[in-house]
């Protein structure tokens, strides 16, 4: 009797399986993967960030150093202990409360703030400003800090005291940066006034601040008279021994946020909002203070926290 049971039993099974293998796939269920990022993600086992590998204190390649051995992350990738900075461990953060591996890529700043990434990377956390004009291809989730925009003179300089005598004057910016933006008088941050105090300058652009850091400290006027620059950045220089000064208080703060691609593939709300609630969060237990006391010496984070990021109305439909 016993045996007749198992067989029942067995037999029983044996036709569900067949049944299930032949049934047609629920195409709601194929549909969330396949136009859900954060779904992809989860699927995949990695979070793809892209950042700067030469950017400090935000974020550095880690010069011979070698992969984990133990990862999912590809060779074209670099896994979480080849970079350090600020920018880097607040996304090695936000993978580990994801629950993914953090693995990062370093292309060029003017094509990540760009958009249109064709799904090379997830999400970008490399000290991206809040600006009107990148909302037209980017998210941006809940600031993660707020960085203060300082101008640099050569230490020699006497003449310039106030960001007006730099009118005219040839200054060095990255290219696409809000900093360029600003000499334009085009930039837009959404809730902020922004009072543009330097008039016709001559911008001189390079791909990131490092440099036209390097031509300033050539001497006062030789390739540059100003560099504007955060102001981690400008300690970090300091720090390094550069021949250079920064000129009176912050010419005006930004918010830095994470953004993701809005012409993807796939739906990236849902991964978005994922992030802004963690980032929420990492203020909230002041895990962000510390990194950024770590990192930038001070603590930038606290005007970020209080950002209001829905009045950028980006969830809704374009």
């Amino acid at each position: 009797m016993e045996t007749d049971i198992r067989r029942v039993v067995f037999l029983r099974l044996s036709v569900l399986v067949i049944l299930a293998a032949c049934a047609p796939i629920n195409p709601t269920a194929v549909a969330v993967y396949q136009n859900d990022k954060l779904a992809e993600v989860m699927a995949r086992g990695t979070l793809i960030i892209a950042t700067d590998a030469n950017y400090e204190p935000q974020s550095k390649l880690l010069e011979n150093s070698i992969p984990d051995s133990n990862t999912k992350c590809s060779p074209a990738q670099y896994t979480a202990n080849q970079m350090t900075g600020f920018d880097v461990e607040v996304a090695v953060k936000v993978a580990e409360h994801v629950g993914m591996e953090p693995c990062f890529v370093t292309p060029p700043w003017s094509q990540l703030v760009a958009g249109h990434w064709g799904d090379n990377w997830d999400i970008h956390v490399g000290s991206v400003a809040i600006t009107a004009e990148r909302t037209e291809s980017l998210y941006f989730s809940q600031p993660y800090y707020a960085t203060p925009t300082v101008i640099l003179v050569h230490e020699d300089n006497k003449n310039f005291k106030r960001p007006e005598d730099l009118s005219h004057k040839r200054i060095g910016v990255c290219v696409g940066c809000t900093f360029e933006a600003y000499l334009k008088g085009t930039l837009d941050i959404p809730g902020e006034q922004v009072q543009f105090r330097i008039e016709k300058a001559e911008i001189i652009g390079y791909e990131n601040e490092e440099p036209a850091i390097a031509d300033l400290s050539a001497g006062d006027g030789v390739k540059l008279d100003a560099v504007l620059t955060i102001l981690p950045l400008a300690k970090q220089a300091l720090a390094s021994g550069k021949p250079i000064r920064i000129l009176n208080e912050p010419l005006l703060f930004t918010y830095a946020s994470i953004t993701l691609d809005r012409y993807g593939k796939r739906d990236p709300i849902r991964l978005l909002s994922e992030i802004s609630n963690i980032i929420s969060d990492l203020h909230s237990t002041g895990v962000m203070r510390q990194l950024s006391l770590q990192y930038q010496e001070q603590d930038l984070t606290q005007e970020a926290a209080r950002y209001d990021i829905s009045a950028l109305n980006q969830l809704l439909e374009p």
